[in-house]
């Protein structure tokens, strides 16, 4: 069985004008093997925000994540957490603090 990603978790530095995360949140759901999206916005400056996307999803393409990312104006600054395999792995609570 192929071992696919199952979990991506961005840092983005995105534009406040221009494409919504809203949008940016549609857009990216309809990728293929993507089930959810989640964006929030960590940091909000004059002409850019720090926003956190997490992606799950049976087989993500971080690709065609990115393109979309970057055709909106969003610069992927840091790739934050990956999971692959049959199931999701959640870290350990002394590394979320």
């Amino acid at each position: 069985m192929k071992k696919v990603l199952k979990r991506i978790v961005l840092d983005v530095l995105y534009p406040v004008r221009g494409v919504s995360i809203i949008d940016l949140a549609k857009s990216i759901i309809e990728i293929s093997g993507i089930n959810s999206v989640s964006i929030t916005v960590k940091e909000v400056d004059v002409d850019t925000q720090n926003i956190l996307v997490i992606i799950e999803g049976i087989n993500i393409d971080y690709d065609d994540v990115r393109k979309i990312i970057e055709k909106e104006g969003g610069v992927i600054h840091s790739i934050d957490q990956v999971v692959a395999g049959e199931k999701i792995i959640e870290p350990p609570e002394y590394l979320l603090k």
